[in-house]
């Protein structure tokens, strides 16, 4: 039996409504989702980054006169400086009376050391360098460069003081007791002491560290340097005189060429043998800003004549009366 013609006209509507319904997830998935992101792109091979080989501190002896000494650790031998004497830390160098010597690290920093001077090498590496001023004079001198940063360390045996730099001169002196004096030429320097109080000695000043006390308050750098003398009398008829005299504290004193330590108000004393004769003592002082100041004095030392010898006692026989 045939269908009916409503039912056929309807087959094709279906089959059409069917397959639009089919279709829509079709479309939506082919032209409504959202792309998926793309891949990155295959990263690049690694190429191996070489290792930057850290230069060597090189530390040497670079120049001296007169009798100059190094020794290889505290419990090392004395023994002759050379020129270019390679320096390493716990290496200690000492000079002798009327001697210099000069210190290089590299182009960063360079280290002068006065006569009777002794410096022990603490320290070194590309961004430090520290050295121990154990008793004498020194002057430092801290090159920057650039993007880098080298800071130097000068500490004071005895004294617990440091002076800290990045950039700039200045000059150390200790007297071995705990009394440290440091004039700034250039640059500006950390004087501390081992309490934490510091101040900034700047180009120009100076600054004192006395046993017990923190640093001074930085000032102008006199121009001249503060000596008396206490003479004694020109005719000495001993063999050894006392040579005494005050100064400016910090300063270094030379009595005949001899290193002779002050106290921490700068009073000094001596005791130095005479020849017979002239003896033309010279007693020089030098602040840590470079001034000197100097006295000269004659003693003449005359051995007494040996006493006269005593009259010798000539006894009389008492005879008289005797054979009358």
């Amino acid at each position: 039996m045939a269908a009916p013609p409503s039912r056929r006209r309807q087959a094709p509507f279906l089959i059409g409504l069917v397959l639009i319904l089919a279709a829509l997830p079709v479309g939506w998935f082919v032209f409504l989702r959202e792309p998926p992101a793309p891949l990155p792109p295959p990263e690049p091979p690694r190429v191996a980054t070489p290792v930057e080989v850290k230069k060597a501190v090189e530390l040497v002896l670079s120049s001296f006169e007169g009798s100059v000494d190094v020794k290889h650790g505290e419990a090392g031998a004395w023994m002759p400086a050379t020129k270019d004497m390679p320096l390493r830390p716990t290496d200690v160098v000492r000079t002798g009376r009327g001697s210099w010597a000069v210190v290089l690290n590299g182009e960063a920093v360079e280290l002068r050391m006065e006569a009777e001077t002794e410096v022990s090498v603490a320290e070194l590496s590309d961004q430090l360098s520290e050295f121990l001023l154990n008793n004498g004079m020194a002057t430092a001198t801290v090159r920057g460069r650039p993007n880098v940063r080298h800071t130097f360390i000068l500490k004071a045996k005895g004294a617990e003081a440091e002076a800290s730099t990045a950039q700039g001169t200045f000059t150390m002196s200790n007297n071995g007791k705990g009394t440290v004096s440091v004039g700034t030429r250039d640059g500006d320097v950390k004087l501390s002491d081992k309490e934490g109080r510091y101040v900034i000695v700047r180009a120009g000043q100076q600054s004192i560290v006395r046993p017990g006390q923190g640093p001074s308050k930085p000032a102008p750098i006199p121009s001249t340097v503060f000596l008396k003398m206490e003479w004694p009398a020109a005719k000495q008829t001993k063999g050894e005189v006392v040579i005494a005299g005050r100064t400016d504290p910090g300063s270094r004193v030379m009595v005949a060429g001899a290193s002779v330590p002050t106290d921490e108000e700068g009073r000094f004393k001596l005791t130095l043998p005479l020849n017979q004769g002239p003896n033309p003592i010279q007693v020089s002082a030098m602040g840590v800003g470079g001034a000197h100041q100097t006295e000269q004095q004659v003693l003449t030392f005359e051995t007494p004549p040996p006493p006269k010898p005593p009259k010798p006692v000539i006894f009389k026989p008492e005879t008289e009366g005797l054979f009358k």
